[in-house]
């Protein structure tokens, strides 16, 4: 007796499946929701009905990518032994990502670099920033910094440019330097390296400094 036929996607699902390649890929005002509807192969019903609007659908692809990044960052740095390694971890992370040949960078600086202020992208972004932020302060704070989030602060802005640079130069090698950047920093922080710079805090008044 055969087993049963795997399901078949749902419309959702394939509509999403195809928003998350050609937006990545291209753009989320690039593409159309026509070229998203053929290449998922659904009515254009199928889109209003699940998702509303386009705008319904470009939220859902972001908060596709944040669930799917926490998830593999999270899992990522389980190997990691020591709180140091942990912290330093995340741009081994970005390294592996950034030598897949599907990386274009990172999605939510793509869609908010074509989207005006105030939107579904921005929103999702800041979100997905601020959990970001999150991660370099408690990493930062486990790894026994005194004053993490100003550690934090200076992590984020690296890692921003690390990712960009990978996407620019086309080779992981960005996310490399970065990591040894990445433990000047913590040393410093640890007064463990006396010639690295401080880390800055920022302070009220400041541009507000975040992380995609």
């Amino acid at each position: 007796m055969s087993g049963a036929s795997p399901r078949k996607p749902s419309a959702r699902d394939r509509l999403l499946a195809s928003a998350d390649e050609l937006f990545y890929a291209e753009g989320v005002h690039t593409v159309g929701i026509d070229r998203v509807i053929e290449h998922a192969g659904v009515a254009k019903a199928s889109l209003y009905s699940c998702f509303g609007s386009k705008d319904g659908l470009i939220r859902a692809y972001l908060e596709g990518r944040h669930q799917r990044r926490r998830e593999r960052i999270l899992a990522e740095l389980e190997r990691f032994r020591t709180p140091r390694d942990r912290l330093l971890g995340v741009f081994d992370v970005l390294a592996e990502q950034a030598a897949a040949p599907t990386f274009r960078g990172c999605a939510f600086y793509n869609a908010s670099a074509e989207s005006t202020p105030g939107g579904v992208v921005e929103e999702v972004s800041d979100a997905n920033r601020a959990w970001t932020r999150s991660l370099f302060t408690d990493l930062a704070r486990e790894a026994g910094a005194p004053d993490p989030a100003a550690l934090a602060a200076q992590l984020v802005i690296l890692y921003d440019g690390t990712s960009v640079g990978a996407r620019m130069d086309r080779t992981p090698a960005a996310a490399v330097t970065a990591r040894a950047v990445a433990a000047a920093l913590l040393d410093a922080a640890l007064g463990d390296h006396p010639d690295a710079p401080v880390p800055y805090a920022p302070t009220r008044g400041d541009g507000d400094v975040t992380m995609r």
